[in-house]
């Protein structure tokens, strides 16, 4: 039985929908909209509603929207609506390109999460920006780099916050008038306050909308980021995690380090909860059962939408925060993300696994495939 998968292992064997949410513009420079998700009970179908936005005032990372705004006035580069044309055509697009198989990396593939400088490489902000005149929506998100050789980097995040800036009425095509000019663009954000690095996504390489994750590739210059070893084992209920969170001011609890743009960031410790399907039903690992939804411990903060969920023990990426959802009316509400086997499909049939002097469980590479179940 197949799942929805974003890399598939094709030479071995072996979410979340999509949130079309509108926002009003903001007519402030620096205010921002950081990735929510509304919460709703898993298993119901999905009602609309508004959910949970962020504002900020002024003061909040000037730095971080005067760099991406500036870099939307640039040209040579793909614009929001190409951007937007290519999530939805690329749709389960198979790539012909290769990603290792990393569910036990060495430790010179494991990230370093108590290294402050390192955490700016390991997570990277996303931001999807449309400017008219005064007037202008940035859409924020975390994600991260995938060790893939694709000739650009490929950034894997999630999909809703393009979806949100998606029903912008900046982007429609008689907003603009004579005087006026639009900028738009996507943007992975990379490096501290000090050096802050704003690069232009290039295209939209494909995406799972239904698990609301997409890749992005952008041309990132060597040393502003690290790529990340993804296992497609799924991690066990009560497995030790840690999650990458955002916040825009620093809170009062020890851990947090200053982040991307005058954000503040944390590796924080959880555990693996369990998995849902789409309708709702609670799935284990080890069966048939599809593995749609990770729920996980502690509520990830807004901004932290796109991240990785890391094993604490391997250092391997095991899931995708995505935001909270309501569990149910007992558990209430949890982290809610995918697992990284949705990015993952392996054939047992050609399967040769062995352990590698690099520390991976295998010593084969196997072709990335994209697409919708």
């Amino acid at each position: 039985m197949l799942r929805p998968h974003l890399f598939s292992l094709s030479s071995c064997s072996r979410h979340t929908p999509s949130h079309a949410i509108t926002h009003r513009t903001f007519r402030l420079v620096s205010r921002k909209t950081y990735a929510t998700v509304s919460p709703s009970i898993i298993g119901q179908r999905p009602q609309p509603s508004e959910p949970r936005k962020v504002e900020f005032s002024e003061e909040v990372s000037p730095v971080l929207d005067a760099r991406v705004l500036q870099a939307a006035s640039k040209g040579h580069k793909s614009s929001l609506p190409d951007i937007i044309e290519q999530y939805i055509n690329t749709s389960g697009t198979v790539l012909d390109v290769s990603l290792p198989y990393e569910s036990r990396p060495s430790d010179t593939r494991r990230p370093h999460l108590t290294d402050v400088a390192e955490s700016c490489k390991n997570v990277i902000t996303v931001a999807h920006c449309a400017q008219v005149g005064a007037e202008h929506k940035i859409t924020l998100s975390s994600g991260f780099a995938l060790n893939v050789a694709y000739g650009k980097t490929l950034i894997l995040t999630c999909a809703h916050t393009l979806e949100e800036i998606r029903q912008s009425p900046l982007l429609l095509s008689d907003y603009a008038t004579a005087e006026t000019n639009r900028f738009t663009g996507t943007f992975v954000v990379t490096g501290s306050r000090e050096a802050l690095g704003v690069f232009p996504v290039s295209r939209v390489v494909s995406a799972l909308p239904r698990s609301d994750l997409i890749l992005l590739s952008c041309a990132v210059p060597p040393g502003n980021l690290n790529t990340l070893p993804v296992s497609p084992y799924p991690a066990h209920k009560g497995t030790a995690i840690r999650a990458h969170f955002v916040t825009h001011e620093k809170p009062d609890e020890a851990g947090w380090s200053p982040w991307i743009g005058g954000t503040w960031g944390k590796w924080h410790e959880g555990k693996v909860l369990g998995y849902r399907d789409f309708a709702g039903r609670e799935t284990k690992p080890g069966t048939y059962d599809a593995l749609s939804h990770l729920l996980f411990t502690p509520l990830p903060t807004a901004g932290s939408s796109g991240g990785p969920i890391i094993d604490e023990e391997s250092g391997a990426v095991v899931g995708v925060m995505l935001g909270t959802r309501m569990d149910n009316r007992v558990e209430g509400v949890r982290g809610w993300g995918v697992p990284s086997e949705s990015i993952f499909e392996v054939s047992e049939s050609t399967c040769r696994a062995s352990t590698s002097s690099s520390g991976c469980l295998t010593t084969f590479k196997c072709r990335c495939l994209l697409f919708q179940a």
